[in-house]
């Protein structure tokens, strides 16, 4: 095969847009992250977060979350164009520090649960879910 000067510079276009893709979307969950923990360390355990393995249509996928002693939780499906799906709050008077709603998933992507605990410690969860259709224009 004769690699001309345009086809170089083609796939080399073609290589940047893909490699530069992934990268502002992890910029976005990045700064999603950041801006919720403040630039925290995030700990592992003290949060449950249950979504299924694999999921048919990714209009309606349900998750639950659940953290004792968390004041807030929040909910980043990392494949998605906007990352953030949820942010429960709760009370010093709330029951159960524990939510359940269905997300919309773009694709087979990872959903990450992060809680922010009392103390003011961050701790997460994460759950890779597998979409058959997308849900968000897929």
């Amino acid at each position: 095969m004769n690699v001309t000067r345009r086809n170089a510079l083609l796939l080399g276009a073609g290589a940047a847009v893909a490699f530069g893709l992934p990268l502002r979307a992890t910029a976005a969950d990045i700064a999603a992250i950041t801006d919720f923990t403040g630039g925290a360390a995030i700990g592992e355990g003290g949060i449950t977060l249950t979504a299924p393995e694999i999921a048919e249509n990714g209009n309606t996928v349900p998750i639950d979350v659940a953290s004792p002693g968390a004041s807030e939780i929040l909910v980043l499906a990392l494949g998605n164009p906007t990352p953030g799906v949820a942010t429960f709050k709760f009370g010093p008077m709330a029951g159960a520090h524990s939510a359940s709603t269905r997300i919309r998933l773009a694709g087979t992507q990872d959903v990450v649960a992060i809680a922010k605990m009392a103390d003011g410690s961050f701790v997460q969860a994460k759950s890779t879910v597998k979409v058959t259709i997308g849900g968000c224009g897929g």
